[in-house]
């Protein structure tokens, strides 16, 4: 087994509980672990013998344009839109950061991190 990272994929989206956040956007950040076979792929040079990254870009992408209240809820969707259509992947990690959350001080980011095994989720 080895891991596979996609990392800080970066998205202007409108997520949050305030009207502002859904009206003026801010800046998200998406990280995915990805437990993947790769054996084979190592041997065979071949794309479809192990994740196409620019499928799991697309699913980020796609859920990250549903605006949302919660970050907890967006992470999940992306969490399941992947295992859904990724049957390779083995275990799932997602970290998703909002940037400069409105707190009413200097807060860098607030972030939920969702992680699991095919096993768990099925």
């Amino acid at each position: 087994m080895a891991f596979i990272y996609l990392e800080n994929m970066e998205f202007y989206s409108f997520h949050g509980c305030l009207e502002e956040e859904r009206v003026k956007g801010n800046t998200f950040l998406v990280s995915v672990c990805m437990e993947v076979d790769t054996e084979k792929a190592g041997k065979t040079d071949e794309l479809s013998d192990t994740v196409n990254y620019q499928q799991v870009y697309d699913i980020v992408k796609k859920e990250m344009e549903i605006p949302s209240h919660l970050i907890e809820h967006v992470a999940q969707r992306i969490y399941d839109r992947i295992f859904e259509q990724i049957p390779q992947i083995s275990g799932l990690q997602i970290r998703l950061s909002k940037l400069n959350p409105p707190l009413g001080g200097k807060v860098e980011k607030a972030s939920i991190e969702i992680s699991g095994k095919r096993s768990d989720h099925c």
